[in-house]
């Protein structure tokens, strides 16, 4: 089973696109190699569900981050190696004897350049082994979460003849028959050995780059928790691709795993839930999250509903697609997932009474499931006090300060449900009935 996210929870959270400036992804982008990107990607698309599987990988996030390890690779080597292994073999050492000599004589002849490649593909993927050697002695002297790898490398490293392979000196000259043999070696005996120790270079690339990520924005690394104990617990948590974002405490469990949010336009309502949003998802993948301190119980997915928009195609109405985001959560939940659900300004596509009435039932509905966490946000402020008598119900707010009569957001949540009401006074500021008047 894996985790359950929309395409549209996705894009509402920003978490996905490798060129989108302020993307989640891009954010932790760093990587060095094409391997590095690969599994990047393969990370965030296939979010972990097991908590002891996330702390065993957020330990060797840790690790990596306190060693303060830097990459230790020519990028433009691994590449070469990456290529090079990947060529097609000859079926046999001679025969492979054969093509190189024949390779180099062209060489000699003509512009075939295919024996120089060769040549450069061989020398880059013996320093890029021998690089390897190097770091993966190092990390094994540190005993550290990531040694099991390092054994797997270093007994790969260690056999005779890729021992003899790494003892080469590059820039001597080769015989065509040596050649062929270490050709012979990497793309056919050991060939699965060496894009194994490939892998290892991905992954070595990978968690630099998370943990410099980490490092230099001052996050941290949530621990993650049994699904059946339904708690999400942070400390200063706030959006990490925001510049200096506010952040703000959050705390929910089975007695208390609802929160009913209010607060103005524009005083932060919608930030807030995708800082919790993409909290949730980057501590399922084991990355580190923009908070002093979390730790949440596994969820099997995460339901969002912020920017809905009508759907001309579909013949939607803004409203009606609202009912459909509504109803397809309702259908995730009634299987008895273990869920993160948000809905931002429910039914805000239509008439107040019905938007009314539809919060307060879809608010109270989903109250109902205990093993779920639901955060939903309103203007309508007049639902918190119908819902006063859920206890499992928390209520927050977004405050709004009044300057020389001017709204101020402070972006710190309080208890409580706001009694904020500056839409007059905002059209007021903004002159709008002077300039219809005129």
């Amino acid at each position: 089973m894996s985790f359950s996210i929309d395409r549209q929870s996705q894009d509402e959270l920003n978490l996905m696109g490798k060129f989108r400036q302020g993307s989640v992804y891009f954010l932790f982008n760093q990587v060095k190699t094409r391997g590095g990107e690969q599994l990047l990607e393969q990370y965030f698309k296939h979010p972990l569900m097991d908590d002891v599987a996330l702390n065993q990988r957020t330990a060797i996030f840790r690790f990596f981050q306190e060693g303060k390890y830097q990459f230790p690779f020519d990028p433009q080597q691994v590449l070469l190696m990456q290529e090079y292994t990947d060529a097609a073999a000859e079926s046999g050492q001679l025969r492979s004897f054969a093509n190189i000599l024949m390779k180099k004589t062209l060489a000699s002849l003509t512009r075939d350049h295919r024996y120089k490649a060769l040549i450069q593909g061989l020398q880059a993927t013996i320093v890029t082994l021998q690089k390897c050697y190097a770091f993966a002695l190092t990390l094994q002297q540190t005993n550290g979460p990531f040694n099991a790898r390092v054994d797997q490398v270093l007994k790969i490293l260690g056999e005779s003849q890729i021992a003899e392979l790494l003892n080469t000196n590059i820039y001597s000259s080769i015989s065509v028959k040596t050649i062929a043999a270490y050709d012979h070696l990497l793309k056919s005996r050991f060939y699965e050995q060496i894009k194994d120790v490939l892998f290892f270079i991905s992954e070595l690339d990978l968690n630099i780059a998370v943990s410099s990520v980490a490092a230099a924005r001052n996050f941290t690394y949530a621990e993650a928790l049994p699904k059946k104990l339904n708690r999400l617990h942070a400390i200063d948590l706030k959006h990490p691709c925001i510049e200096k974002a506010i952040g703000n405490d959050i705390e929910m469990q089975e007695q208390s795993n609802v929160i009913f949010l209010t607060g103005a336009n524009m005083a932060g309502k919608s930030t807030w839930m995708k800082s919790i949003g993409i909290g949730m998802y980057l501590a399922h993948i084991g990355f580190p999250v923009a908070a002093k301190s979390m730790e949440f119980s596994v969820r099997e997915g995460i339901y969002s509903s912020i920017n809905v928009a009508d759907n001309i195609a579909l013949g939607y109405s803004h409203f009606y697609a609202e009912v459909v985001r509504v109803k397809n959560a309702a259908d995730a939940t009634a299987t008895g997932k273990h869920l993160l659900l948000m809905f931002d300004e429910l039914f805000k596509g239509t008439n107040v009474k019905d938007a009314y009435d539809g919060t307060l039932a879809v608010t109270e509905a989903f109250s109902e499931y205990v093993n779920c966490l639901f955060i939903v946000s309103t203007h309508i402020i007049e639902v918190g006090d119908a819902l006063k008598q859920r206890k499992n119900i928390q209520f927050e707010y977004m405050p709004t300060v009044l300057e020389a009569g001017i709204p101020k957001y402070t972006y710190r949540l309080k208890d409580g449900i706001t009694e904020d009401r500056q839409g007059m006074m905002i059209i007021r500021n903004e002159g709008i009935l002077e300039m219809i008047g005129n």
